[in-house]
């Protein structure tokens, strides 16, 4: 087996329990070839366990072990069974979650999620994409699903030598997959959808907003509508925005097909339509700010606070007091604290109080690896204006 002989810096983070070691903390690697699971040791020859190796990302051993199990179909099957099975005791009330949260599930890199009686795949590295075949096998046996899709579209894919691509691995899988969520119906297209054809990481933010929703809504970069459908029967009324013409349609549809009248989606760049909702001196009682990551990179950061800000003080000026705005950031180079201030500033600036009633996260579905901060990414806060 090939060998990954770590440095000090790279020996002391497998040791405070990070998966990832980068290129500049290894020492040397023996036999090198891309994909392979290596032996991965410290500085006196001393085992620290088993990785997978590339040799194209700066990401360049992603820990899979920390002892001297055998690397084997088994070693692989309980992995995924183990993910899966803790699905099962969440008893989630969908047909739609995942399955298996990559380096939280300790499978580093694979992004497993089920919709319906189908599954949808990423292998975002060198290894697990090698190791793709034999997931698939072992995914289809475990969950009987009728399909398995790879979608390997993603960007990061480059940073690993490897190709964008979409397709089967395993029976058939449609257009189109109709799944309930938080007492909605989607239509789902696992083969263009954004992720993997759902934000799935919000449901648990969605039911607790539920909790709060009233009056007059505004929902903000809204994509498929999931805030707007499952607070619509809270409220009197729902105005979803998103500068998408295809997700505007998506939302539209998803309303007729759930029977929800009160709801109206049209296209608009969020930033200019709540400074234009401000001058018209339009007020709402809920507000839901769900943005894209405004922050991919590090470099981004500061463009990306001054974002947030923007549309946090927006949207207090808008709210009722006692309204909810319900913010959200899924960018996990901007960390609680950062989004925190962020708000925090937009509320100094607007004069405006608020409390925060709930400090929320990605759904269970899609845990939090304790020690690795790159695996929190999903902030939200429910917060209440007081004047």
């Amino acid at each position: 087996m090939a060998t990954a002989i770590l440095k000090p810096r790279g020996e002391d983070r497998v040791r405070g329990g990070h998966p990832w070691v980068y290129r500049s903390d290894i020492a040397d690697v023996v036999d090198p070839e891309p994909g392979v699971v290596v032996d991965v040791r410290g500085a006196r020859n001393k085992m620290l366990g088993h990785a997978l190796f590339s040799d194209q990302s700066q990401i360049t051993i992603r820990m899979i072990s920390r002892d001297e199990t055998p690397i084997d179909e088994a070693f692989w099957r309980a992995r995924l069974d183990a993910a899966i099975r803790f699905r099962d005791t969440l008893q989630i009330n969908a047909t739609a979650f995942r399955l298996v949260h990559g380096e939280a599930d300790l499978l580093p890199s694979l992004i497993v999620d089920r919709y319906d009686d189908y599954l949808v795949m990423q292998t975002l590295s060198q290894g697990m994409d090698r190791l793709a075949p034999t997931l698939v096998t072992l995914l289809a046996d475990i969950t009987g699903a009728k399909g398995i899709l790879a979608r390997n579209d993603p960007k990061v894919r480059r940073l690993e030598g490897l190709d964008q691509k979409v397709e089967v691995m395993h029976g058939d899988v449609p257009e189109t997959i109709n799944v309930y969520e938080a007492g909605i119906t989607y239509t789902v297209d696992p083969w263009h959808g954004q992720k993997t054809g759902l934000f799935l990481d919000q449901r648990e933010n969605r039911e607790a907003a539920a909790r709060y929703a009233h009056g007059r809504m505004l929902d903000c970069f809204s994509y498929n509508g999931g805030f707007s459908l499952v607070l619509a029967s809270r409220c009197e009324s729902v105005e979803a925005l998103d500068v998408s013409a295809d997700a505007v349609e998506r939302i539209t549809a998803n309303a007729i097909a759930n029977g929800i009248t009160n709801l109206t989606a049209r296209e608009a760049n969020v930033f200019d339509e709540l400074r234009h909702l401000e001058r018209e001196g339009a007020r709402y009682d809920t507000i839901v700010l769900d943005p894209p990551a405004f922050a991919k990179n590090k470099a981004a950061i500061p463009n990306a606070m001054a974002g947030y800000k923007e549309i946090n003080l927006r949207a207090l000026r808008l709210l009722n007091p006692g309204g909810f705005l319900i913010t959200c950031s899924c960018s996990y180079n901007v960390d609680e604290a950062m989004f925190g201030e962020a708000v925090l500033n937009a509320s100094a600036d607007a004069h405006i109080p608020v409390t925060i009633v709930e400090k929320r996260m990605q759904g269970r579905d899609h845990p939090v690896l304790f020690g690795v901060p790159e695996t929190y990414y999903l902030k939200s806060f429910i917060l209440r204006k007081l004047a």
